[in-house]
């Protein structure tokens, strides 16, 4: 029997995560919208794409929950994005009702799916998921690590004119502006990117990676990113589904692991068949222990903030 992968949300991020999934053939896809209409016409346009790419993917559109039944991966885009001048955290109330109730109405229908979360805050909103759902801190994951350290990689490319795929990045911590890019463990052809980059262009780098998502923000004036979540959230649900063992940043339930506990953060993870199989916890030094405290506490913050407004 072919993988079902359904995607909440049909909005850009969602129908690009359904067009990377599909190129992919990785599973039969169902994009769900509110929106009468939307997800129908994406799905189909879509449908026939395929026959150019020879790819037999069966994507469909719908606005009924019915149609996500039997689910292997649920993937949550759904959400308001943001605008010039807000924050992931501005996000937080109106999300939160999304999230929960696309978590609602999936969960007893797809009782063994995994789920990852893409909607912002989304250390949070991966937070309220695995609540709602009452679910194993396994089977909830928030995609967000895949992305940040794939803008620093494009940045490190763009200063160097280095192949990419020379260039290993590793951003840890929550996804917000206190984001970790550890550039003692990042590196170009194993040449660690402090000994490649001279401090201030390195610097620099890694500024524009933790405001990665606003610049793209501004630049569009309507919208967010989502050519690069949407593949983010694809190469995850292949690692899943293939069982493939990969190790990727993203967000995590935290059981004491860096210190952490009771809370989604962004750490090196082993995704597979079961989701997240383990969490990796990496050698950090005074200063990298120090900048990821206090990005949990940004988290910490938000997610505290999102536990005011919701009664479970």
């Amino acid at each position: 029997m072919k993988n079902k992968i359904s995607v909440i949300g049909a909005g850009m991020t969602g129908s690009t995560t359904a067009h990377w999934l599909a190129e992919r053939e990785l599973a039969d896809i169902v994009l769900i919208d509110i929106l009468e209409g939307m997800p129908q016409g994406k799905a189909l346009d879509l449908s026939q794409a395929l026959p150019v790419i020879g790819k037999d993917s069966k994507v469909t559109g719908t606005n009924s929950y019915d149609a996500t039944s039997g689910s292997d991966i649920i993937i949550i885009t759904a959400g308001v994005p943001r605008k010039p001048g807000m924050s992931r955290d501005d996000l937080l109330t109106i999300n939160a009702d999304i999230v929960r109730k696309a978590t609602e109405a999936t969960m007893h229908s797809s009782p063994n799916a995994i789920y990852i979360i893409l909607t912002n805050p989304l250390d949070t909103m991966a937070y309220l998921a695995m609540k709602v759902a009452n679910l194993p801190r396994e089977r909830i994951v928030g995609q967000a690590g895949i992305l940040d350290s794939a803008r620093m990689s494009a940045f490190i490319h763009m200063e160097t004119g280095v192949s990419v795929e020379n260039i290993n990045c590793y951003v840890l911590g929550g996804h917000g502006d206190e984001m970790v890019p550890l550039t003692r463990h990042s590196n170009i052809a194993g040449i660690p990117l402090r000994e490649y980059l001279p401090a201030d262009k390195l610097e620099a780098i890694v500024n524009r990676t933790r405001k990665g998502g606003g610049e793209i923000v501004a630049l569009l004036k309507t919208g967010s990113a989502y050519y690069a979540p949407a593949v983010a959230c694809a190469q995850m649900a292949e690692a899943i589904l293939k069982d493939k063992k990969l190790i990727v940043p993203a967000s995590a339930y935290m059981q004491g692991e860096y210190g952490l506990k009771d809370m989604f953060f962004g750490v090196p993870v082993v995704l597979g068949a079961h989701g997240v199989e383990r969490i990796v916890e990496y050698s950090l030094d005074e200063s990298e222990k120090a900048a990821l405290q206090k990005s949990a506490e940004a988290v910490k913050a938000t997610t505290d903030a999102m536990l005011n407004l919701v009664k479970f």
